[in-house]
């Protein structure tokens, strides 16, 4: 393994960390602001850290390249458009579902989105490997113990971020069609402020908030803003340059072992066996199903596959993508 392969690897583990994280803040932040104002501040916080990274890159192109056509612009507009409310759904049940489902269970079952992007591609004809339907069996068992009780109940906390999974592998399919025909930055920068506009529109209309709550909620709102979409998106934008796809893969999935571990750490959250359980049979399907082409079409064919990403715009499953 060469020292550039160790270096993006250390990039994508630290993004993992990153994003991990961020489900505590998410969690911690709406003990003073509620769900759409955490999501509205966030994202334009995010937004405003991508527009230097968007302005510098496309400040280096030659100014004939860095000149937008028509069409281009236009379809930026609304794919990015669509995109933003794709996103505005996701987040904003993951959110929902934060209030009463722990921090750890929403990182795990949000994870699902990775199985189901291929499986929502048969709608587009799309093959699905062997891998990927162990992975769903794997999942579907592990979410089984991790949140359906004895009783035969879901809590509603669970249910809602469920449902926010599959906006967020239709998120990762229409991402994998726009990719190609936009700048993947550009994209990203309007799907962000989109969301922001979105969720502070519905702030408005159904949330109370005042200034001392949002200083309250400095920190939370930094982390989950500057660290988790700011910072954190744009290391694995660099380091999914050089980091081999069975890498990214392993690497970006333990985001969800991060979210149970940050809920531990700074939450005081706790699972029981079954749910450890759960957890690990969940992960188990997530990684059969990102690596399935590593595993069932060998390493070259693997090594030569497009990256996968977790929650970027190039994204494609491969995120082909998330």
């Amino acid at each position: 393994m060469n020292t550039q392969t160790i270096k993006a690897d250390i990039l994508l583990l630290t993004t993992a960390i990153l994003w991990g994280f961020g489900f505590v803040a998410q969690k911690a932040g709406m003990e003073h602001v509620g769900p759409f104002t955490y999501n509205g501040l966030r994202f334009a916080l995010g937004s405003l850290c991508l527009l230097p990274v968007v302005l510098f890159t496309n400040g280096r192109k030659p100014a004939k390249s860095a000149r937008m056509p028509n069409t281009e612009g236009r379809t930026l507009f609304w794919g990015g458009g669509l995109l933003g409310l794709i996103l505005f759904s996701g987040v904003s049940l993951q959110q929902l579902g934060l209030m009463t489902t722990t921090a750890g269970k929403a990182g795990f079952i949000t994870g699902l989105y990775v199985v189901m992007v291929p499986l929502l591609g048969l709608f587009w004809r799309q093959k699905v490997q062997l891998g990927t339907w162990i992975g769903a069996i794997l999942a579907v068992a592990g979410l089984y113990l991790l949140s359906i009780t004895r009783e035969f109940t879901v809590s509603t906390g669970d249910l809602l971020v469920l449902v926010g999974a599959v906006f967020w592998a239709m998120h990762v399919l229409f991402v994998g069609w726009l990719s190609p025909r936009v700048d993947a930055l550009k994209l990203a920068l309007v799907q962000y402020t989109a969301c922001s506009l979105l969720s502070l529109v519905t702030a408005a209309a159904t949330e109370t908030f005042g200034l001392s709550a949002i200083i309250a909620a400095t920190v939370p709102i930094l982390y989950g803003g500057g660290v988790s979409v700011g910072i954190a998106y744009t290391l694995q934008v660099v380091a999914q340059r050089h980091a081999p796809a069975a890498h990214a893969a392993i690497l970006l999935s333990l985001e969800t072992a991060f979210a149970a571990l940050g809920g531990w750490l700074l939450l005081q959250e706790t699972l029981s066996a079954r749910a450890l359980l759960g957890c690990t049979l969940m992960l188990a399907g997530m990684l059969c199903s990102q690596l399935s082409n590593y595993l069932f079409r060998g390493r070259r064919a693997a090594y030569a596959a497009p990256t996968p990403t977790c929650r970027e715009p190039k994204a494609s499953m491969s995120r082909s993508e998330n």
